[in-house]
């Protein structure tokens, strides 16, 4: 069956955005993977609105909820599978370099947490010492 157009795509994440995080947590344990948007030039990114200077790479649990983005300005974008030990392994670490932040799960509106790397990993009772 092929993949549901964006426009008929409707988040299953609510405005609980602590919820949102949370089910991403739960999610990729069980499923083993990460979903981000992905395009020929790189990965979607968003400057914080919490944190001067500071980016934002958007992730989500489900590739439908990470689908509903890929309309107007993201209609580049397209969802990309990240195997959890892939995410934990290297995309934690480098984005904690890199100084940028995690978007877990953030709903429709692109509104959630902004969490650090090394959180995230926490989360995932990862040891980062």
């Amino acid at each position: 069956m092929p993949p549901v157009p964006p426009e008929n795509t409707q988040s299953t994440l609510g405005d609980d955005e602590e919820a949102n995080y949370d089910l991403f947590i739960s999610r990729i344990l069980e499923t083993g993977k990460v979903w981000g948007l992905k395009a020929d030039d790189g990965w979607a990114v968003c400057p914080s609105l919490e944190f001067e200077d500071t980016d934002v790479f958007p992730f989500w649990s489900d590739e439908a909820d990470a689908r509903v983005h890929c309309s107007e300005d993201w209609k580049i974008y397209t969802p990309s599978v990240i195997e959890l030990e892939d995410f934990v392994v290297n995309w934690l670490p480098g984005m904690h370099e890199d100084e940028v932040m995690v978007g877990p799960n953030w709903n429709g509106e692109l509104s959630g947490v902004e969490v650090e790397p090394a959180d995230v990993a926490e989360r995932l009772g990862i040891d980062t010492d």
